[in-house]
């Protein structure tokens, strides 16, 4: 049996204790670089890379409560001080609650594809979220994506292809968690390339 898993209060955010746009200083106590990842999983990228960039508060966003509990109790086992997370929907939580021009970077790896037709409308990375997205990040800041899905990653580059005039193509920097072989380095990639499957990754910046 697994040891119990602990909300460490250092580090889960409640949705339901503050209204309007977070004050991120004061979440974090600290100024400093924002990133955020949106779907967390069990905090893999967000363990090596807050150990990575100490200097960088890192916010992990992750709906599925057990994903959500593993990745706070693995955070605050390692007594990580520049991560939070918090347990809510990523477009109504970035919409409603990060203060735009906020945010350096937007980590979205291996997002649900929703690979049925009439599930597409669920998908993450779609125009009618761009907007959301876009907003909270700072001038130059980025968006890294990476999935296993082709038809998901040619909905990507569409997405962001028909955004020239507010967003330009950069290179995809690897996390400091991804091992030989591995582009994002999340447990999901490693399931995946010993299923044999390509991976896809894209990044993009905000204009200044």
């Amino acid at each position: 049996m697994g040891h119990e898993l602990k909300e460490h209060a250092s580090v889960a955010l409640k949705v339901e204790e503050f209204s309007g746009p977070l004050d991120l200083t004061e979440i974090f106590g600290r100024p400093g670089p924002v990133q955020i990842e949106i779907g967390s999983g069990k905090g893999t990228f967000l363990l090596h890379a807050a150990r990575a960039q100490p200097e960088v508060n890192f916010l992990g966003i992750e709906w599925a409560r057990r994903f959500y509990l593993h990745a706070v109790d693995r955070i605050g086992r390692w007594g990580l001080t520049n991560v939070r997370i918090i347990r809510a929907e990523a477009t109504t939580f970035l919409a409603e609650s990060v203060p735009p021009e906020s945010v350096a970077c937007l980590h979205v790896y291996f997002p649900d594809p929703w690979p049925k037709k009439r599930h597409h409308k669920r998908r993450l990375l779609q125009p009618k979220n761009m907007p959301t997205l876009i907003r909270c990040l700072e001038p130059v800041g980025e968006i890294r994506l990476a999935t296993d899905h082709l038809d998901y990653f040619e909905q990507m580059q569409a997405t962001v292809g028909a955004l020239r005039d507010e967003l330009e193509p950069t290179e995809f920097v690897r996390p400091a968690g991804a091992g030989e072989g591995e582009l994002a380095g999340t447990n999901y990639e490693r399931k995946y390339l010993e299923e044999g499957r390509t991976i896809y990754t894209l990044a993009v910046r905000r204009r200044a």
